[in-house]
C-alpha cells in the first residue's frame, strides 16, 4: 500500500485569458480640445463653420472632439520646411479659399 501525499495535488491553474481592452474614445469639449491644440477656443468655433478644422460630434447641444481626431487633424498639417511642395499646396488652398 502506497502512502498518502502530504500536500494536496494542485489543481491545473488555467491561463489568464488575454483583456480585450476597447480603446475608449475620450472626447474633450471646445476649450478642452483648444487647450489641447493650443489655439483659441473661437478658433475652433470658427472652423466649425467655415470649415477646415477637426472633425467634431454633436451630442444634443454639445460639441465634443475625440482626442484621435485632433491628432489626425494636426498630423495632416505637419511639414518639413516652407518649400515642402505639400505645403505650398496646402497654403495655395487655404488663399484660394480666401482664409
Amino acid at each position: 500500500m502506497k502512502p498518502a501525499p502530504l500536500r494536496p495535488a494542485a489543481a491545473p491553474v488555467a491561463a489568464p485569458q488575454p483583456v480585450q481592452a476597447v480603446p475608449a474614445a475620450r472626447y474633450l469639449t471646445n476649450d478642452e480640445a483648444a487647450a489641447f491644440l493650443r489655439l483659441s477656443p473661437r478658433t475652433l468655433e470658427k472652423q466649425r463653420v467655415i470649415g477646415g478644422g477637426p472633425r467634431f460630434r454633436k451630442f444634443g447641444r454639445r460639441v465634443m472632439y475625440a482626442i484621435v481626431d485632433l491628432e489626425t487633424w494636426a498630423d495632416a498639417r505637419s511639414f518639413e520646411a516652407t518649400c515642402d511642395p505639400e505645403y505650398a499646396a496646402h497654403r495655395a488652398g487655404i488663399v484660394a479659399r480666401g482664409r
